[in-house]
């Protein structure tokens, strides 16, 4: 039986088909959640940062990651989750950001920021860019959004935190 070696370069190919299930057009590559790949033999460790403590996708993503890579001819997985440092808008890709926008989320304002999630910073609407915009909710459908309403095109929208 001959086994399969695999580069960091192919284990991280075979995972950036992964989305986030929050938000299905994002990957989680792109969000910025893998922080590191460990190869030794035949068993790969995928080192993961959620994007917060408690996150309830956590465990379909962690089930994502095995079942891709035993589907890529890799047998002995494991997903460590990494608390230190904590996961950060910083970690984000300008292209996560762009397919929030498109998906009709507000990307974070800025990459760094210190406090920006109940601030009376302006949150430019993703469906019409309108800057007349109110906070409805301080929470989303996740703990990682702030619920929205534009004052132009009234429609609802999320926010995704800075953090």
């Amino acid at each position: 039986m001959v086994i399969q070696q695999y580069t960091k370069e192919d284990i991280l190919k075979m995972l950036s088909v992964i989305t986030d299930p929050e938000i299905p057009v994002v990957t989680i590559q792109e969000m910025g959640m893998i922080k590191d790949v460990n190869i030794k033999g035949s068993s790969v460790e995928v080192l993961l940062t959620p994007t917060y403590t408690g996150c309830p996708a956590m465990n379909l993503i962690e089930q994502d990651i095995r079942m891709t890579l035993h589907a890529g001819g890799v047998d002995d997985v494991t997903v460590k989750l990494v608390y230190d440092p904590a996961w950060t808008t910083d970690w984000m890709t300008d292209i996560a950001k762009a397919k929030m926008k498109l998906y009709g989320i507000a990307p974070p304002l800025t990459s760094s920021c210190n406090s920006d999630r109940f601030t009376d910073n302006v949150i430019e609407c993703p469906h019409c860019g309108s800057k007349e915009t109110k906070m409805v909710s301080r929470f989303g459908s996740t703990a990682c959004k702030s619920l929205f309403t534009c004052k132009t095109c009234l429609e609802p929208f999320e926010y995704f935190k800075c953090h």
